[in-house]
């Protein structure tokens, strides 16, 4: 028994001192790193990645936010921002990539996200690419989440952390500013007219960023993202928020039901970057500001 014991405590012992070199050689940015994948896998980064595919806007701009933008070779036909981006070369959509186009860019790592589809992860293991998916709750820490990976995965660490320290200041100062403030009824649109009307209903991220930015969503009455125009008249929110792409605004505008809303026949009817709120990255609290102040333009003057 004693035997025994002390085969199992030395076992043990050795975990423990994998598991915290493993911890320090992250700290130190050293490889090889094992990264626990959004897909539960143990994904070995071997070496410092030099050649970068990215197949998610999100994914792109964390990149370029982390200061590692000369890496990236390859990036979606989504992936717009930073301007720079647009020399880059394009492998495709999010959820067609070309395959071979991204093999012959021959990078040293393929980073995917939402959207990704497992078949395209199976081709390209079986092109001996290296494939990490990181994707987060639709929250801010899922976001820091992925930021974090990403930061330990390119040598990035300490730029990471500075990221996600800067957007939780951010994040505070919004709550703080409108902690006080009286909550309007805020009506986010989707999409409305003849392609229906859809906004972002209970549970959606973009509901948690409209309360936390001192709003209340208008269509907290509902999960999902459909939406009836009856249901919209009914409530005639005082705010409506559109993306500023595709003349959205100006269709709105136009649309029966939505013209004759009050606060679009009276110029509370305001655009927004879409992009701020719908990728999870680093200028998720950018979006979180303008959100606010579009609701609360009296705190953020």
């Amino acid at each position: 028994m004693i035997i025994i014991s002390i085969i199992l405590f030395c076992s043990c012992a050795k975990t423990n001192e994998k598991v915290e070199e493993q911890k320090e050689a992250e700290k130190k940015g050293q490889y090889p790193l094992t990264i626990v994948d959004s897909y539960n896998r143990e994904v070995i980064i071997e070496s410092e990645p030099k050649r970068v595919v990215s197949i998610a806007p999100n994914i792109t701009e964390t990149i370029f936010a982390l200061g590692a933008g000369e890496k990236l070779v390859g990036r979606t036909d989504y992936c717009d921002y930073p301007e720079k981006v647009k020399s880059i070369a394009s492998i495709g959509s999010l959820m067609e990539p070309n395959i071979e186009k991204i093999v012959a860019l021959k990078p040293d790592l393929v980073v995917a996200s939402t959207h990704f589809k497992e078949d395209v992860l199976n081709k390209l293991e079986e092109l001996n690419v290296k494939v990490i998916v990181l994707y987060g709750e639709e929250s801010f820490e899922g976001a820091y989440a992925i930021i974090g990976k990403l930061g330990k995965v390119l040598n990035a660490q300490e730029a990471s952390e500075k990221i996600i320290s800067s957007m939780k200041d951010q994040v505070k100062n919004v709550i703080d500013k409108v902690k006080n403030a009286e909550r309007p009824e805020v009506y986010y649109v989707v999409s409305y007219g003849a392609g229906g009307d859809y906004t972002a209903g209970e549970g959606t991220f973009i509901d948690k960023m409209i309360n936390l930015a001192g709003g209340k969503n208008a269509a907290r009455d509902t999960t999902g993202w459909k939406y009836s125009l009856e249901k919209l008249i009914e409530k005639d929110p005082d705010i409506l928020i559109c993306s500023k792409y595709y003349d959205a605004k100006k269709g709105i505008m136009n649309t029966n039901g939505y013209k004759d809303l009050t606060a679009v026949k009276e110029g509370r009817l305001f655009e927004i970057d879409n992009n701020l709120l719908d990728r999870q990255g680093p200028r998720l609290a950018d979006g979180l500001y303008e959100l606010a102040k579009i609701i609360h333009p009296e705190l953020f003057k």
